[in-house]
């Protein structure tokens, strides 16, 4: 269950960035802030709807991960997943405009804030829970990180529980956000920016080490360990094909 772990963390440094980030949306946010009862129903009823969003990518990475895992061991998906997740942080997203990616998430983007733009002017809970749908399909670097990271997981069912954990890492920060707003200087928000891409890397880091097997208690267990389930997989079908021979 260690993945759960690298989730959580994973959640509470993007639950810190979406302060800075997305305070000002989450403060916009149409509940009702003069009962509490009923403004926090409406929330979590918000925040549930980016949880769905996000179980549902992580379900989409983490059958694309059992494919790789696969073609390939758990192993080397495990150091390809801190790679990319390093990568995606330290890519210069200027560069992205040469490959046509900047002009796609442009557009993509234009559509879900218009979308939300127009949810934000009703007050029905349905639409808070709409709203938080489209908000977790908003582009956020640490977001793709923990997507990354899902794949490593190696099944849709621990993909989407990936997620779903990374998800509830960050509900604390935006549950807050929604009440007390965008409180924090713009100083404090650029040093935020700052710490989040260094703990996706430690942690980018820490997938590679696991992968290469080198023996270090709770870092990077042998590759025997690393194994032992495809180990048990494989003794399992050698047991059926020798008993129905």
């Amino acid at each position: 269950m260690d993945f759960l772990i690298t989730a959580i963390i994973i959640g509470l440094g993007t639950g810190f960035h979406c302060l800075g980030m997305c305070g000002p949306i989450a403060f916009a946010l149409p509940v009702d802030r003069t009962n509490k009862f009923r403004g926090a129903f409406q929330n979590i009823t918000y925040q549930f709807g980016r949880l769905i969003t996000y179980s549902f990518m992580g379900l989409i990475f983490g059958t694309l991960g059992k494919g790789l895992s696969l073609a390939s061991s758990q192993q080397y998906l495990s150091i390809a997943t801190g790679v990319m997740m390093i990568v995606i942080i330290l890519w210069p997203t200027d560069k992205l405009g040469s490959i046509g990616v900047t002009s796609f998430i442009y557009k993509k983007v234009g559509r879900i804030k218009a979308k939300l733009g127009s949810l934000l002017k009703k007050r029905d809970t349905k639409t808070l829970f709409a709203i938080g749908l489209l908000n977790g399909a908003l582009p956020c670097g640490p977001v793709y990180a923990a997507l990354i990271a899902a794949i490593a997981t190696g099944t849709a069912l621990k993909g989407a529980l990936f997620m779903f954990v990374f998800g509830l890492g960050t509900v604390p920060f935006m549950f807050a956000a929604t009440f007390i707003g965008n409180f924090m200087s713009l100083s404090f928000r650029n040093r935020i920016q700052k710490v989040i891409p260094a703990i996706v890397v430690i942690i980018g880091l820490l997938f590679i080490l696991r992968g290469l097997g080198l023996g270090i208690h709770m870092i990077s267990p042998p590759e025997k360990k690393l194994h032992i389930q495809e180990e048990q997989t494989e003794m399992k079908c050698g047991g059926m094909m020798k008993c129905g021979g």
